[in-house]
């Protein structure tokens, strides 16, 4: 589990490509004395394994399904990644419940400044845009961010300097592809409703509108 609040901003030093998988090793000399073999961290938001540990670099192994469903794939040598630490118990919940697992791949539109704002708008998946609200909460290459808009096919956030310092959606540009993450909650709303309406037909957004459930 993760905040969505980016610890540094690490390098890709290389990538080992195999048929269907891949090795990457990335460059990160002030979070590596953190780091452990077996520790998770999240890179662009995606949940990954520490294997291999050096002085100033740590590798990863990245599998079929996560290269499926990510945007891992398009990484090369010398990228910027987003990095963060699995959360503690006794951390500050800053940003959001982020999980890791990405729900979707989105593609930047269009990036406009508003006075001290950075304005961002990303392509989504329905499989991202069902679960948004307003002034809900998404992780966009594993930051946590606030929903500014919002459609069927497209998510609008709104960034300040320091994010767009220290992270990877400073220097991405339109066309680039982003790892989208819903927010956690309502993944699990879903999942309990659709449950209980199957038990209760009559269960309807009326009904819990009626008893104060939404």
């Amino acid at each position: 589990m993760f905040t969505g609040i980016i610890e540094d901003l690490g390098s890709i030093k290389s990538i080992k490509r195999g048929a269907r998988d891949f090795i990457i090793e990335i460059e990160a000399p002030r979070l590596v004395p953190e780091l452990a073999i077996g520790d998770s961290i999240a890179v662009n938001g995606t949940c990954l394994t520490v294997t291999v540990k050096s002085k100033l670099s740590f590798t990863v192994d990245v599998m079929p399904e996560t290269i499926s469903k990510t945007a891992l794939s398009d990484l090369k040598k010398g990228d910027k990644v987003n990095l963060e630490r699995a959360m503690t118990l006794s951390s500050r919940l800053g940003g959001h419940m982020v999980a890791g697992h990405v729900d979707g791949v989105g593609v930047i539109k269009s990036k406009k400044g508003d006075s001290n704002a950075l304005l961002i708008k990303i392509s989504a998946p329905e499989s991202v845009t069902r679960y948004l609200i307003d002034r809900g909460s998404i992780a966009i290459d594993g930051i946590s961010l606030t929903v500014m808009d919002y459609g069927d096919d497209f998510v609008a956030v709104s960034i300040i300097p320091h994010t767009a310092k220290v992270t990877t959606l400073g220097f991405k540009e339109p066309g680039d592809k982003v790892n989208l993450e819903a927010d956690l909650i309502g993944k699990y709303v879903e999942k309990f409703v659709g449950k209980q309406k199957d038990k209760d037909p009559e269960l309807t957004m009326d009904k819990l509108h009626e008893h104060g459930f939404a």
